[in-house]
């Protein structure tokens, strides 16, 4: 049995990422987002949905570019705080410890504690209603070699211990279950399953 809610934007879990913006010291700030995902591999293109009334929300408009960081255990604590305290009353990188890093591509610093910073240039600001998204390019990734495989050489996800956000609560995200299109293997590997399918 189910029960009928308010309608609202409960699709959990979803990443909790610190966003980074500005192109000078003064204007350094960084706002947690919750809404942010993949709308494209080619070009690869994502988003973040900001309401307008945020600090980072103009500053970003300003520029036309942001810094996507991902978010893990360590950095549990600055990401709640981000979320709570604005940046026009906060330094938020001196108050939480974190050290603007150099991006590559754009001017936007990003944040050297996060496992992985995506460098995201806008395209297009799309106003939907309380947030307005935010269409951006990436251009380009830099990630921690701390969670690289040496092994694989691929960036292990499991060991830099990310974090998701659901219903106003931080989790972890550690316990692999499977990879994409194992569910495929096993038919493949199991002539009674192919034979059945």
């Amino acid at each position: 049995m189910k029960q009928d809610w308010k309608p609202s934007p409960m699709i959990y879990p979803q990443p909790n990422v610190m966003v980074s913006c500005g192109t000078t010291p003064e204007e350094y700030n960084i706002t947690t987002v919750g809404f942010t995902g993949t709308l494209s591999t080619t070009p690869p293109l994502c988003y973040i949905s900001i309401q307008p009334e945020r600090h980072s929300y103009e500053i970003i408009k300003r520029n036309m570019e942001f810094v996507i960081n991902l978010t893990n255990k360590d950095l549990a604590k600055a990401t709640d705080w981000c979320a709570i305290r604005s940046g026009k009353h906060n330094n938020k990188f001196e108050a939480m410890n974190l050290t603007p890093g150099k991006s590559k591509v754009i001017s936007t610093p990003i944040i050297d504690e996060s496992p992985l910073s995506l460098e995201c240039k806008v395209k297009e600001i799309v106003e939907l209603g309380s947030h307005h998204m935010f269409i951006a390019e990436i251009v380009n990734i830099q990630a921690d070699n701390k969670y690289f495989d040496p092994s694989t050489g691929q960036f292990d996800m499991q060991k830099a211990n990310l974090i998701a956000y659901a219903h106003g609560n931080y989790y972890e995200m550690t316990k692999h279950i499977g990879k994409f299109g194992w569910s495929v293997e096993k038919k493949r590997n199991n002539p009674k399953l192919r034979k059945n399918r």
